[in-house]
């Protein structure tokens, strides 16, 4: 029995206004996203896999702006929704991302407790030992101890401060989470570690992955359904035996 679509994404269009004309930097794509599915997205560099991602957050990078199309997540219009509804009800929530570059997510004078807490803050009405209880199920889950509470971003490792990234992407139990780069700057044993780590919680957390990448091979391990970009445009999508094949 096919799984019920988690995200539905119809002739989304966003461009970017600069002085010298319109950047078409995506252009009327359109794709689904099951639930427990991961999704890769591989193209070149500039082709607009990052910006598709950001999209679907409806956070546009200025100059961008999104032009057209919609953006349905569990039947819901996103574009539709003010952006109080969606800051609320939508970004973390529903769909989250983890962002390319851990340590530039992180704020360098805060420690981690603390970063973890202000979100949780923004969507939550926990007590002190809930929240604590919640920051450390998912670090605990990404394979981190409680003390990396304490600590401060310099502190930790690059493939920690990915982990980290990863359990604050979680935390607010998304259905869709979208990674975009997570490997990038990893040595090869940090990688694998990730990549591993991202198969078990799609598993454990029934949770839907659209994992963005220029390297094939960690597509061929991770995703389910391939899609390649180019030039802003869905040039082909399908399982891995057809997009190899």
């Amino acid at each position: 029995m096919a799984k019920e679509r988690v995200l539905e994404i119809r002739d989304l269009e966003l461009h970017y206004f600069t002085r010298k004309g319109v950047v078409r930097a995506v252009d009327k794509i359109s794709f689904d996203l099951r639930q427990s599915e991961t999704l890769g997205v591989v193209g070149e560099s500039g082709c607009g896999k990052t910006t598709m991602g950001t999209a679907l957050l409806n956070m546009p990078t200025p100059p961008g702006r999104i032009v057209g199309g919609q953006i349905l997540l569990d039947g819901r219009d996103v574009l539709k929704l003010s952006e109080t509804e969606i800051r609320r009800r939508v970004r973390w929530e529903t769909i989250s991302m983890v962002f390319q570059g851990a340590m530039n997510c992180l704020t360098p004078v805060y420690t981690i407790k603390k970063q973890m807490k202000e979100t949780l803050l923004q969507h939550r009405e926990m007590t002190k030992q809930e929240m604590d209880a919640r920051m450390k199920k998912y670090l605990n889950l990404v394979g981190l101890p409680d003390d990396v509470l304490r600590r401060y971003p310099h502190e930790l490792s690059g493939g920690m401060k990915q982990r980290v990234v990863i359990a604050m992407a979680l935390f607010l139990e998304p259905k869709v989470v979208i990674c975009d780069e997570p490997t990038t700057a990893l040595d090869v044993v940090v990688q694998a570690q990730v990549i591993n780590l991202l198969k078990d919680l799609k598993d454990e957390l029934n949770v839907s992955f659209i994992f963005i990448t220029h390297d094939l091979s960690i597509e061929a391990e991770v995703s389910d359904r391939i899609m390649i970009m180019y030039a802003g445009r869905i040039a082909e999508i399908g399982t891995n035996e057809q997009i190899y094949g």
